[in-house]
């Protein structure tokens, strides 16, 4: 049975599909117009992979992105809309695709990349999707997740793992029922890696270029192929 909390956040991401594609297109995220967008991409690259999946791939703008250099990228998310919106681009391959979908063995290719970009909102559905994606990397290949950075994120909390309640402070009223989202400490992410035969090759810290705060954290791991 999918936690509450999970539903939550599948939810909202089914109630904010359109102002998220507006808010995305329209370069209303500065965080990402600034820093975070280039920041992914440029992570990918470095590996010079010929095949990347972009799991929680929203309207698609990593994987056009990856498809105006050449890469043959396809993107997976939960949302038909966001999906929609991704093939009215005509540039990538786009899959309706829930993570139970993927950790059940759905996607059956093997990729040089698999990137999650801010997409690993919530807590059993993530330890489920970790158990998959090393059977869907090739050899030399690389999980690379960027997500928000827990030493700027945790604000008056407690530093621990948990539930914490969501916002959409900073985005427009279009914006509704902010979903929960599952907090990690940095040693609990490193701990997610390693528990799922992850070994994490980098840890990158982009910096806001305005506020000269973390804007998020990128982890670049390998596959323990043994």
């Amino acid at each position: 049975m999918i936690d509450s909390c999970e539903e939550d956040i599948i939810n909202t991401w089914f109630k904010n599909a359109i102002p998220w594609i507006k808010a995305v297109r329209n370069d209303e995220i500065e965080s990402r117009v600034l820093i975070t967008n280039k920041s992914i991409l440029e992570c990918i690259l470095k590996k010079s992979p010929g095949h990347v999946l972009d799991i929680g791939c929203g309207e698609g703008w990593l994987v056009r992105a990856l498809s105006f250099q050449g890469i043959n990228a396809v993107g997976v998310d939960i949302v038909p809309e966001l999906i929609t919106a991704a093939l009215d681009k005509n540039l990538g391959d786009y899959r309706v695709l829930s993570y139970e979908d993927i950790s059940t063995g759905k996607i059956e290719e093997f990729f040089d990349v698999i990137a999650c970009n801010f997409s690993l909102l919530g807590k059993d559905s993530v330890n489920d999707l970790f158990k998959q994606v090393p059977l869907m990397l090739n050899n030399d290949g690389h999980l690379i997740v960027q997500t928000i950075h827990p030493l700027t994120t945790c604000g008056i909390n407690v530093y621990e793992d948990g539930w914490r309640k969501g916002s959409w402070h900073g985005f427009s009223h279009q914006f509704t029922d902010p979903a929960p989202w599952y907090f990690r400490t940095l040693e609990s992410w490193k701990n997610l890696f390693n528990n799922h035969q992850f070994e994490i090759n980098e840890i990158l810290e982009p910096i806001n270029p305005k506020t000269g705060e973390f804007a998020s954290i990128i982890f670049v791991c390998s596959a323990d192929q043994a």
